[in-house]
């Protein structure tokens, strides 16, 4: 089973983005994830024993606080991915690392350098071939400006399935 660890961003942030991936779709077609908004902790990883995992993050989610977060401007990836810019607090930073270090124990689950500890935190807002159309999009965006103060409260845990991600677990942080 294909898995993906992630933070959803919620209330008026989420909303924000969630509507706004719906409205850059209906206005120039750029497509975007199936996930709610969220930063992700762990990209798409195969896994057949979920157990572990799911063990691991609730302990870790027992025993660590949530940590602040700013949502401000836009950045990207090249031409491939328009975001929103995750200003992570130095707690938050020191959270997610601290949960990295304790996925890393588990042996099928393995970090690369965009989804480790030095990644680059963002919310997407279009990621889906936007090649053709990434002048147009960037232009469109800029001109929504944005700042939200969140957490980093959850940990979320979605599993492909039926050709969507579908919730297998959400973990609160205290």
């Amino acid at each position: 089973m294909r898995y993906v660890i992630i933070s959803v961003v919620k209330g008026k942030a989420g909303n924000f983005n969630n509507n706004l991936r719906k409205e850059v779709f209906q206005k120039l077609g750029a497509k975007s994830s199936k996930l709610p908004a969220h930063f992700t902790i762990k990209a798409p990883f195969e896994c057949d024993l979920i157990d572990e995992v799911d063990n691991v993050i609730e302990n870790f989610c027992n025993n660590h606080n949530k940590a602040k977060y700013t949502l401000e401007d836009y950045g990207h990836f090249d031409n491939r991915v328009i975001y929103m810019k995750v200003h992570m607090s130095e707690e938050g930073k020191n959270l997610h690392d601290n949960l990295i270090d304790e996925l890393e124990k588990i042996d099928f689950i393995n970090f690369q350098s965009h989804d480790g500890k030095n990644k680059v935190f963002h919310v997407t807002v279009s990621s889906k071939k936007i090649q053709k159309i990434y002048d147009e999009l960037w232009d469109y965006v800029n001109q929504i400006p944005f700042k939200f103060n969140c957490f980093f409260d959850n940990i979320c845990f979605y599993k492909w399935e039926d050709n969507t991600w579908k919730l297998h677990k959400e973990f609160n942080l205290k």
